[in-house]
């Protein structure tokens, strides 16, 4: 499907000083900003940064991010789900997938992954897809915030719903590993029915399994 991108900011005032929030923004906007070092949930903050321009460069690929002043502090990042997750093998065009979010320690607590959320859902055209995010509790920060599985898992819950993700029911092997770990969606109010069943059969895979 064509991929429209529209621009959209907010600033954020917290205890810190104030936060802009923007995006999509382009790889060449990207390149010519700082990534704060403290980014590195999902491999070093240096190699992050490369991931995040070369996701900002695909046709579908948005990056929404939270910057003091000339610095990234927090980003979230759509694109089409991974080839080897079950969520591209029914080749669903309209479906994305909110594939990381990360704010430094300094900025949470701050609504700062709420409000990267809601200026990503001001783009109407987001309207036109299935957004999902798979959540594994392996992946959630829970030494540095203290918070056990069940506490970290709420605030996820949270602040997903804040860009309109409601926890939906699957059979997927990895998400049924864990009961912390979840699948949230938002199923765009210009998605055609047929997206619709089609992603349901996703979603249960196994249903007629005996």
């Amino acid at each position: 499907m064509e991929h429209k991108k529209t621009y959209n900011a907010m600033e954020l005032k917290t205890a810190h000083g104030n936060v802009i929030i923007e995006g999509p923004i382009t790889s060449k906007q990207l390149a010519g900003l700082e990534f704060h070092k403290d980014l590195i949930a999902f491999r070093p903050s240096a190699l992050q940064h490369k991931a995040l321009i070369e996701i900002a460069d695909l046709p579908e690929g948005r990056i929404i991010i939270a910057r003091d002043q000339e610095t990234v502090v927090g980003y979230v990042t759509f694109l089409y789900p991974d080839p080897l997750e079950r969520w591209s093998e029914g080749k669903i065009s309209n479906l994305i997938e909110l594939g990381a979010i990360e704010v430094i320690p300094k900025y949470r607590g701050a609504s700062v992954g709420k409000s990267l959320l809601k200026v990503s859902m001001m783009d109407s055209f987001m309207e036109n897809y299935i957004t999902i995010t798979t959540e594994y509790y392996w992946h959630w920060d829970l030494k540095g915030t203290g918070l056990n599985v069940w506490e970290y898992r709420k605030v996820m819950e949270k602040m997903m719903s804040a860009g309109g993700l409601e926890w939906f029911a699957t059979d997927d092997p990895e998400i049924c590993s864990h009961p912390a770990n979840c699948l949230m969606v938002k199923i765009g109010k210009n998605v055609d029915q047929e997206s619709v069943q089609q992603f349901d059969r996703l979603r249960f895979k196994n249903r007629f399994m005996y």
